[in-house]
């Protein structure tokens, strides 16, 4: 089954890379936004099942943009996506309406096994 994703990360090399790892993958990226706003205007102009979404982005944080886009109640879910193992943004990140939270170290064939369970709207969180 195909998912179809926006990727919201402020670094362009951490887009590309996702990106190739999701459609060697066989999951869609709609699109890639590189700040919260941006995020935002992406699942409103490109309904996706799911948004992989960085904390710490300019413009408009992760945490911030994950609660504007939940609080509008759209089929479209928040994956967190962060380097950062830190309890206050897990909270933060629930919340604001995440559906789950991965570290960025995960494993490729983790994340990709992970987008499915948030799209059809479970809670996903590491181990």
């Amino acid at each position: 089954m195909s998912h179809s994703v926006v990727i919201a990360d402020d670094q362009e090399l951490i887009r590309s890379g996702l990106r190739m790892v999701l459609e060697t993958r066989g999951v869609e990226v709609l699109g890639e936004a590189a700040d919260g706003r941006r995020a935002i205007e992406a699942v409103n102009d490109l309904p996706p099942g799911v948004v992989l979404m960085d904390v710490r982005m300019p413009v408009l944080d992760g945490i911030a943009a994950t609660r504007e886009i939940a609080s509008r109640g759209l089929v479209t879910r928040v994956l967190i996506l962060t380097t950062y193992d830190i309890d206050s943004y897990v909270y933060g990140a629930l919340h604001a309406g995440a559906a789950g939270f991965l570290l960025k170290a995960t494993a490729p064939d983790r994340l990709v096994d992970g987008i499915e369970p948030v799209s059809a709207g479970e809670a996903l969180l590491p181990p």
